[in-house]
């Protein structure tokens, strides 16, 4: 049941975001939105940054108050977060009729510099978090308890590593109103590969605490 109230959170406040994101396209993308993108104010940007930091604060809230222990508080947070990034792309499809594609290419996140990739990519990801997070909520309810190799750890930075340079290498497309680069999805698949092997080492390790290599 509280699968069902955390989903019903996710996806309202996706409506919410993709709202905002209704209106700030009217106002300054009215001829559709595309790259090059056209400039905005220092001060809208820095109302953009704080929304975003406000959001995830809100959903790390949520996430705290429904666990007891930190990867359970996790494991919450990261399919709240994949519910909530899967629909915001589903609400602005039924309100704007945009994404054309799931390789249309967007501004995802602007925390440190602005981050674009196309929309494939947040989602990929969002779907790992989601099946990832209902496994390691399963088992902890199962009474086990989840404590991610060492390895696991290495892999999953790498991972996000990985993600983050492809979303990032290209900063003139938004700090400088560029085309981007094409997208290097080699970069992609190699992180989310990265990611589901950290999981199953992390799995592995529930399923076999004493097994070889995973201690």
């Amino acid at each position: 049941m509280k699968f069902f109230w955390l989903s019903l959170f996710a996806i309202s406040m996706a409506f919410v975001e993709s709202a905002v994101v209704v209106y700030l396209r009217a106002i300054y993308y009215p001829e559709g939105f595309s790259f090059p993108l056209k400039p905005l104010t220092d001060y809208k940007i820095f109302v953009e940054v704080c929304r975003e930091i406000a959001t995830i604060l809100m959903l790390m809230t949520v996430a705290h108050i429904s666990g007891r222990k930190f990867w359970e508080r996790f494991a919450y947070l990261i399919f709240i977060f994949g519910v909530w990034d899967i629909f915001y792309y589903v609400w602005l499809k039924v309100l704007l009729k945009w994404p054309a594609s799931l390789f249309e290419w967007d501004v995802l996140f602007l925390i440190p510099l602005p981050w674009i990739g196309p929309v494939i990519a947040p989602v990929s990801i969002s779907i790992i978090m989601i099946v990832c997070s209902i496994l390691i909520i399963r088992y902890i309810h199962r009474g086990h308890e989840f404590r991610p190799a060492p390895l696991a750890f290495a892999i999953a930075i790498a991972a996000t590593c990985i993600i983050l340079y492809s979303f990032m290498y290209d900063t003139g497309a938004t700090l400088r109103q560029q085309m981007p680069a094409p997208y290097k999805y080699g970069l992609l698949i190699a992180g989310d590969f990265l990611y589901i092997v950290a999981f199953l080492i992390s799995y592995k390790r529930i399923k076999d605490p004493g097994g070889l290599g995973f201690k």
